[in-house]
């Protein structure tokens, strides 16, 4: 694609979309977008994000006008949030007959409301000038935005595209949005080298195709000795998890295979995955106990305190007596807990998950979870994991995260897939292993650089015994966190708003 100057009779690819009326344009832009989104899991095309993303970037230079720049910026998201967020549907019909009608409204709000981040994106890059790297910029700043935002909804962030690469690496230094900005800045590149040399241009982005699917060369090491974990897979299915005659069967099923082949050093249950309270659990924690065998045991479970509800972790020993619980601290909003609770529930509206008025109470944040000789591990419940500054607000470092989730509520298309990519990210970030285990699946154990050294399938039952990887040294996004990114962008754009408020008066 060759940078479009204002000769009318420019045949490129560029002129050719500079001509076409903003309906075609927009058009097209959406369809692009799309194309971005298809380096998410399960599709997993890398190479097709690039090519949506650099077409992105091409699209930006040929706006006219703020105006354009935002409704192109819109469209180009809601594309990529649409396709990529398309299973944001499954959850409203795991009880269609309650909660169905909300779906086609939770998909035009989420995806649209999304998408108007690319549009700021696109019309403060255009406000500031036409450069690629304001873009770059600029979009770096919406994606941080999008991720701390009205708590936030950092899924389907571009960097998960190259998980699976060598690129993807650079997540433990930088952490995700330093990536963003790596990935938004050699887009930028690319598209200002077309329009000084193609010969340049081809070679780098030959170059970008190839080392984004370079895969990583390197493993985390396992010690002989190293402590095995078992995962529990129940295989609940959500419609059917807190049916009476159902319950009784997925929790003996957990009991089954916690008591199966020889002992291990950690049992492992997902999120929520026993059918009472934590007051009312004395008996059924030894009951667990006694199928561990000695070993630690991990359990999702709910709990109530003062006329409020959690959801919980807690780890037990042999004789079934508590040693540490973690509540979850990040909640899903209008799904755990409804905002304005008391108002919309005059109208019939509750939390998805909810199972009192105003859902889940929040727990008290990150922390790390004693596991004796085992070591500390850093709690997540589900939705926590999408947070890379969860997994880094824990007040020591710990030596596994630890990720217990049901994935029952993200269909079986592309929500489980893709929440377990974020999770090996976080291990990137962390250079810590995950010991991961899902109602549903996927239960799996992920090293310190993102691999998974083993797995139970989605929609399978069953457990796994798998060998702890060892973890890494520190790494530098667990010193520095988000605030290098976050005053890079904050410094440069404010720079560029500062000139262009000078040019304007020297005019």
């Amino acid at each position: 694609m060759t940078v479009y100057t204002s000769d009318t009779d420019d045949r490129s690819v560029a002129g050719w979309y500079s001509l076409r009326p903003l309906w075609q344009k927009t058009a097209i832009a959406s369809l692009l977008g799309a194309v971005a989104a298809l380096g998410q899991p399960p599709f997993g095309l890398v190479i097709a994000t690039l090519l949506g993303l650099w077409a992105c970037f091409a699209i930006f230079q040929q706006t006219s006008s703020v105006k354009e720049a935002v409704w192109l910026g819109w469209a180009f998201g809601t594309g990529f949030f649409v396709l990529g967020l398309h299973w944001i549907v499954e959850p409203f019909m795991v009880d269609a007959a309650r909660h169905g009608w909300l779906a086609p409204f939770a998909m035009f709000f989420l995806c649209c409301g999304l998408a108007l981040l690319y549009a700021i994106a696109f019309g403060v890059g255009r406000w500031l000038g036409t450069a690629p790297f304001i873009l770059a910029m600029a979009l770096t700043g919406t994606e941080l935005l999008r991720t701390y935002l009205f708590t936030g909804f950092p899924w389907a962030m571009q960097p998960y595209a190259w998980v699976d690469s060598v690129v993807g690496q650079a997540a433990a230094l930088l952490g995700p949005h330093g990536l963003n900005l790596i990935i938004f800045t050699a887009m930028a590149a690319l598209v200002w080298l077309q329009g000084r040399s193609q010969r340049l241009a081809s070679i780098f982005a030959l170059a970008l195709a190839a080392v984004s699917v370079t895969p990583v060369p390197w493993r985390a090491n396992i010690a002989a000795d190293a402590p095995v974990v078992r995962l529990v897979q129940p295989n609940a299915a959500q419609h059917l998890k807190w049916r009476a005659d159902m319950m009784p069967v997925f929790y003996n099923r957990q009991i089954e295979y916690t008591a199966a082949a020889e002992p291990v050093d950690l049992v492992v249950w997902p999120e929520i995955a026993v059918p009472f309270w934590l007051h009312q659990a004395d008996e059924p924690l030894r009951e667990i106990a006694r199928a561990a065998r000695g070993a630690t045991t991990v359990i999702g479970i709910q709990r109530t305190e003062n006329q409020r509800f959690y959801n919980s972790l807690i780890s037990f020993d042999d004789q079934g007596s508590i040693t540490g619980r973690y509540d979850k601290a990040h909640l899903v909003p209008f799904g755990e807990y409804m905002p304005a609770a008391r108002f919309l529930a005059q109208f019939g509206i509750y939390g998805l998950a909810a199972n009192q008025d105003g859902g889940f109470a929040h727990g008290a944040g990150p922390m790390t979870l004693d596991l004796g000789d085992l070591g500390k591990a850093v709690p997540l419940i589900c939705y926590e994991s999408i947070f890379p500054h969860l997994a880094n607000a824990a007040p020591e470092r710990g030596d596994m995260l630890l990720l217990l989730t049901n994935d029952a509520w993200f269909g079986q298309f592309s929500g489980p897939y893709q929440h377990l990519m974020q999770a090996r990210m976080r291990a990137i970030e962390q250079g810590l292993p995950m010991v991961r285990v899902a109602n549903t699946g996927v239960s799996a154990v992920i090293d310190p650089y993102g691999h998974i050294t083993g797995s139970i399938p989605l929609n399978q039952e069953g457990y796994l015994d798998l060998p702890l990887p060892d973890k890494r040294a520190a790494t530098l996004y667990t010193v520095v966190g988000d605030w290098p990114v976050i005053l890079l962008v904050i410094v440069v754009l404010g720079a560029l708003v500062t000139r262009r408020r000078l040019l304007a008066r020297a005019d």
